[in-house]
């Protein structure tokens, strides 16, 4: 699940490497079969790689605990459709009675509405859950004309928030989801006055990515060089990228990376599994866009402008995002509150599920007028 340049970047390398294990294992037995590589290391080694290849994954696993409740792709049986104005196809979910307050809950890149397993069952026994995969994401279809950027992924999320009715809702964003949020909030300030009446931002930030991202300076370094050229590669060749993305879930090395860049080390076996699942899961060329769109993107005045109750929440080990800024959005939004999740990473709501649903829960409440009291 490479949802920012850091990751990417690991992702591409594991690829290779499992790609070049994969072949050289072939190639090991076979010449070994045929008689150009003789001796029993040679065997030895070509099996071991082809081993690696297909269950090295069962062996990164071990390393960590089972959890009592390992995350699933849950899904609701009340759904739609919804034709989103840049020509995508939008998979919109509903969990909780209608009568409840509505929440509509936006993922972050390389994810779907999925992940937000342990959210979902705890807030949908109070709240009317709104929940909708990104444009080429899980259940959604891409645009039609295959162009992503910020501004229409904030148009999509303002289709869904009218496609929910009158009520207000409270809008609720992890990584980019909130990045969707800043930049709605821009281009339609009304929107905060009509209809949204409180903001989650979770692992988010709200200037240039690259400046808040643990190894920033490289980062920024390789970028054109290195990291946007992989992008366009990456576009260029996604059914080659697909098949080297799964080669490196079959040999756990994209589990490896999603534990350094994505998790802490408090992370269960099954919340690892389900995260390195997207990297089989999602198109290589969406994420690429997706992640071309987040280099191009910064909303440095606008949490300035906002005027609603809002909470922000960081993973205390966040290496994407640094938790600093969730705390400089917070300073900057007036009457905001900032709330940091331990031990968290970046996908901190895979691995604390209670602990953000409880943060989110917090922030709803703020936004609901006070219960009458009964006349006596």
């Amino acid at each position: 699940m490479f949802l920012m340049p850091l990751p990417f970047l690991f992702g591409a390398l594991a690829g290779v490497l499992s790609l070049a294990a994969l072949l050289g294992g072939v190639y090991i037995v076979w010449a070994w079969a045929v008689g150009t590589l003789t001796g029993w290391g040679y065997l030895l080694l070509g099996v071991l790689l082809l081993l690696w290849t297909a269950f090295g994954r069962h062996l990164v696993l071990a390393f960590y605990p089972r959890g009592v409740d390992e995350p699933q792709d849950l899904r609701s049986a009340n759904y739609k459709q919804v034709q989103a104005p840049d020509g995508s196809t939008l998979h919109v979910e509903f969990e909780g009675t209608s009568d409840k307050p509505v929440v509509i809950l936006t993922h972050g890149w390389a994810l779907d509405s999925a992940a937000w397993y342990y959210v979902r069952k705890q807030l949908a026994r109070h709240y009317r859950l709104v929940l909708w995969d990104l444009p080429g994401l899980g259940r959604s279809r891409p645009p039609k004309d295959g162009v992503y950027s910020l501004e229409r992924l904030a148009e999509d999320l303002r289709k869904v928030i009218e496609d929910t009715g009158n009520k207000p809702v409270t809008l609720v964003g992890h990584s980019i989801g909130g990045m969707m949020i800043l930049t709605l909030c821009r281009l339609h300030p009304e929107l905060l006055q009509r209809k949204i009446n409180g903001i989650v931002l979770i692992d988010t930030t709200h200037v240039w990515p690259l400046y808040t991202a643990t190894a920033g300076n490289l980062l920024r370094l390789l970028r054109w060089p290195l990291i946007e050229p992989l992008l366009l590669l990456s576009i260029l060749l996604w059914p080659l990228v697909w098949w080297m993305n799964f080669l490196s879930y079959l040999n756990g090395t994209s589990h490896m990376i999603n534990r350094l860049t994505s998790f802490s080390d408090e992370v269960t076996r099954g919340q690892l599994d389900f995260a390195a699942r997207y990297n089989v899961k999602d198109n290589p060329k969406v994420i690429a866009k997706g992640l071309r769109a987040v280099l191009r993107w910064e909303e440095p005045r606008t949490p300035e402008r906002i005027r609603v109750p809002t909470k922000v929440i960081a993973g205390d080990v966040d290496r994407l995002t640094k938790p600093s800024a969730g705390v400089r959005i917070s300073e900057m939004i007036p009457g905001a509150d900032f709330t940091k999740i331990a031990p968290a990473g970046h996908i901190g709501l895979l691995e604390e599920g209670r602990q953000y649903s409880e943060a989110i829960a917090q922030l709803v409440q703020r936004t609901q007028p006070p219960a009458r009291e009964a006349s006596g």
